[in-house]
C-alpha cells in the first residue's frame, strides 16, 4: 500500500533570518557598551568627560541593548521559527512580520540615539520616552497578530508547550509596557508618569520584575522546550510536567515584583505578598529546569561532543541557580544584606548572561546553519572556544559581584559600640574596587567569545550564500 507525504509546508524564513542575524550584531553592540560601563566603574576617567559617554546614559543603553535589542531579536526570531515548524503552515500576514522587524530595529535606533542624548522616563527597563514607547505597542501588536493567527491557522489540532510560553510572554509584555508606560507627554521627548508616589514605584515594579518573568524567561522557557528536544534528539522529558511548569509559572510571576520594594513607603502587606510569591517561585521555575536537563536522558554522552547542546544544558544550570537565589534574596532577613548591593548585580548577570545569553546563543547556533542552508556552523572549535570564554566569563563576573555585594552589606551595616558606623562609604567602595576589575575582565572574556560568534555567522552565511547563488559549470564533452 503506498502512502503518500504531506506536502511540505511554505514556510516564510526570510523575517527569522533577520531577526536571527540582528540578534548577533546587537549582541556584540550591547556587550561592548556593558564592558565599556564595567571599565567606567573602575576607571572612571574613561568617560572622557563626555556627558554622552557617563555611566548614568550609557547604562540604560546598555540594559536595553541586551534585553531588547539582543535577546528581543532572538525571540522574535525563534518564535516565528518555531511556531511555523510546530503549527505546520507559515506565517499569518508574511508582510505584518516583516514590519515587526523594521519597527523593532527602529525601536533599537531611537534608544541608541535617545538614551545617551539623556533623554529617558527614569523607569528601569523602561527609560524610552512616549514617542518611541507608541512604536513598541505598534509593533507589539503586530507581534501578536502574526503569532496568534499563524497558531489560528495551523494544520495540527495541537498545541506544542514551546508555543504556549511564547504565547504568554507576548501578552503578558504587551499588557506590561502599555499599562506601565501611561504617561502625560509635555514636549516631543518629555513625559510624566500617569501615576505618582508610591503607586508610581509598584506599578514600575509589576512591571520591572515581569518584564524578567516573561521577557527574560517564559519567552526563552519557550525556545529551551524546542530546541533541546531538536538538539539532544529526545522527546521532552516530561509533557505533563511541562504543562504543569507553565500554568503556576504563569500564574505566581505576575505577583513577585513588591519584593523589589523591601523597606520602602510600600505597606508591608504588599511587600509580604510579593516575598511569598517570590518564594513559591522557585518549585515551577525548578520544574522547569530539571525538566529540560532530564531531556538528555539516555544521551548524556552527547555533552562530550555537542558544544551546541552544551550551551542549552549549562543554561539550565544558570536558570536553575538564578531561581534559587532570587526567591532567596526577596525574604526581608536576607534582602537587607543585599539591597542595593553588588549582589544582585550577580544575581542579574547569572541570569541574562547565564541563562539568556546562553539559551539564546544554543537556539542561535541551531538556527543559523538550518536558516542558510548549512548542515553546521562553519567551525564547531569556534562554538566550542565561544562556550568556555562565556562559561569562564560568567563565573569571574558573578563570583566576583556576589562577594562585592556581600561584603559591602557588612561593612554598611557594621557599627561601633557607640552606635557610630566603622566604615565610611568610601572605605567600602575602595574595598571593591579589585572585584570591579574581576568584573571588567570577566565581561571582557564573554564579549570575546561574542566575537567568535560573529565571525562563525559571518563565515556561516557567506557559505551558505555562495552555495544557494552557485551555478553548475557546464559538463565537457
Amino acid at each position: 500500500m503506498n502512502v503518500q507525504a504531506a506536502p511540505a509546508a511554505n514556510y516564510d524564513d526570510t523575517v527569522v533570518r533577520q531577526f536571527s542575524l540582528a540578534a548577533v550584531v546587537w549582541g556584540v553592540v550591547g556587550m561592548s557598551v556593558g564592558v565599556l560601563i564595567a571599565a567606567q566603574l573602575a576607571w572612571p576617567e574613561l568617560n572622557m568627560g563626555i556627558p554622552w559617554l557617563s555611566y548614568g546614559r550609557l547604562r540604560p543603553l546598555h540594559t536595553n541593548a541586551v534585553i531588547f535589542a539582543f535577546g528581543g531579536c532572538a525571540l522574535f526570531g525563534t518564535s516565528y521559527y518555531v511556531v511555523q515548524r510546530t503549527c505546520h503552515t507559515g506565517l499569518f500576514l508574511p508582510k505584518l512580520a516583516a514590519f515587526t522587524f523594521w519597527g523593532w530595529q527602529a525601536v533599537i535606533v531611537a534608544a541608541a540615539f535617545s538614551l545617551p542624548m539623556g533623554y529617558t522616563t527614569g523607569k528601569e527597563y523602561a527609560e524610552l520616552e512616549w514617542p518611541i514607547d507608541i512604536l513598541i505597542a505598534l509593533v507589539w501588536v503586530s507581534y501578536a497578530v502574526v503569532f496568534f493567527g499563524t497558531i489560528g491557522i495551523r494544520k495540527v489540532r495541537h498545541i506544542y508547550v514551546a508555543n504556549w510560553f511564547f504565547g504568554a510572554f507576548i501578552l503578558a509584555v504587551a499588557v506590561l509596557h502599555i499599562v506601565n508606560s501611561a504617561e502625560i507627554p509635555a514636549g516631543w521627548m518629555k513625559s510624566y508618569s500617569a501615576y505618582a508616589g508610591v503607586q508610581d514605584a509598584m506599578v514600575q515594579w509589576w512591571y520591572g520584575h515581569n518584564a524578567v518573568g516573561f521577557f527574560l524567561t517564559a519567552g526563552f522557557l519557550g525556545m529551551m522546550y524546542y530546541f533541546i528536544p531538536k538538539q539532544a534528539e529526545r522527546p521532552v522529558y516530561s509533557y505533563r510536567l511541562s504543562i504543569v511548569h507553565f500554568w503556576a509559572l504563569i500564574f505566581t510571576y505576575m505577583w513577585a515584583g513588591p519584593h523589589h520594594l523591601h523597606y520602602t513607603a510600600l505597606p508591608d502587606w504588599t511587600q509580604s505578598v510579593g516575598m511569598v510569591f517570590s518564594l513559591i517561585l522557585l518549585a515551577p521555575s525548578w520544574g522547569g529546569m530539571i525538566n529540560g536537563v532530564m531531556t538528555l536522558s539516555g544521551a548524556w554522552h552527547k555533552l562530550r561532543d555537542d558544544p551546541v547542546l552544551r550551551f542549552l544544558i549549562v543554561s539550565l544550570s544558570f536558570y536553575g541557580m538564578s531561581t534559587f537565589e532570587g526567591p532567596m534574596m526577596s525574604i526581608k532577613t536576607v534582602n537587607a544584606l543585599s539591597h542595593y548591593t553588588d549582589w544582585t548585580i550577580g544575581h542579574v548577570h547569572s541570569g541574562a548572561l547565564g541563562w539568556v545569553g546562553l539559551v539564546t546563543m544554543g537556539s542561535l547556533y541551531f538556527l543559523i546553519p538550518r536558516l542558510f542552508g548549512q548542515k553546521r556552523m562553519h567551525s564547531v572549535p569556534a562554538i566550542e572556544l565561544h562556550f568556555w570564554l562565556a562559561t569562564l566569563g560568567i563565573v569571574l563576573y558573578i563570583a566576583a559581584m556576589w562577594i562585592a555585594g556581600v561584603m559591602q552589606g557588612l561593612m554598611w551595616r557594621a557599627i561601633n559600640a557607640d552606635g557610630t558606623l566603622t566604615y565610611t562609604f568610601v572605605e567600602s567602595v575602595k574595598a571593591t574596587y579589585p572585584f570591579y576589575v574581576i568584573r571588567v575582565i570577566g565581561g571582557v572574556l564573554y564579549l570575546g567569545g561574542m566575537l567568535v560568534m560573529a565571525w562563525n555567522t559571518w563565515m556561516t552565511v557567506a557559505q551558505g550564500r555562495s552555495v544557494r547563488i552557485a551555478i553548475p559549470m557546464p559538463q565537457a564533452a
